[in-house]
């Protein structure tokens, strides 16, 4: 098995388990915990990564970081091209586009609502704003869920993989109500076989 994926509990990292599951690529995982105070990642996994990030990918000595980087290098190279548009078409431009979305633009908000929580009422001047990206940001999402269920096409492709985890947020934060075409792609996500038994060999996170 030449696979490798450093996975960090409460992590991104779940969701690169889930497109191995759904490629059928044989993997290994070595796990870390979170610190308990802060919540950041142990020494073992800056050992790896000097940024203390997950997900990591090894794949025969070589590492592979950044989860949309992964994401490609795995379609690329271990059968998950069922997943990517055709390339050249216009599909897959938007393919492109909301793969680097679900880490590039939606984090942003979604990380800074996760810091500030901490801080209570200092929080208060930066709040309107951090909200009405997150509004913004979901929103658009919302928006652009086809109807059937996929952002791009008529079947999964790795691209919702990637928008799982901010659609997930929306959800955790009970936006269920207001995003309804969002909190759909979520629930037909977790009821695939392979997100299921990605969640058990990964273990539960944020909630799910």
């Amino acid at each position: 098995m030449s696979l490798i994926v450093h996975h960090l509990n409460n992590s991104r990292s779940q969701r690169i388990l889930w497109l191995l599951e759904e490629i059928g690529a044989p993997y290994e995982i070595k796990f870390y915990d979170r610190d308990a105070v802060t919540n950041l990642a142990p020494p073992e996994l800056i050992a790896v990564h000097p940024l203390g990030k997950s997900p990591v990918l090894e794949d025969d000595g070589r590492v592979v970081i950044e989860s949309g980087a992964i994401t490609e290098y795995l379609c690329e190279r271990h059968g998950g091209r069922h997943l990517v548009p055709e390339r050249g078409s216009d599909d897959h431009i938007s393919h492109l586009e909301w793969l680097h979305f679900a880490e590039g633009s939606a984090m942003m908000p979604i990380l800074l609502r996760i810091y500030t929580v901490r801080l209570g009422e200092a929080a208060a001047p930066i709040e309107p704003r951090i909200n009405q990206q997150l509004d913004a940001h979901f929103a658009y999402m919302e928006n652009r869920v086809g109807e059937n269920g996929h952002f791009i096409g008529d079947s999964l492709s790795a691209a919702d993989i990637m928008l799982s985890f901010p659609a997930e947020i929306a959800i955790m934060q009970g936006m269920a109500p207001r995003y309804p075409k969002l909190a759909g792609f979520v629930n037909a996500c977790h009821v695939r076989p392979a997100w299921q038994r990605a969640r058990e060999k990964g273990g539960a996170y944020y909630g799910y």
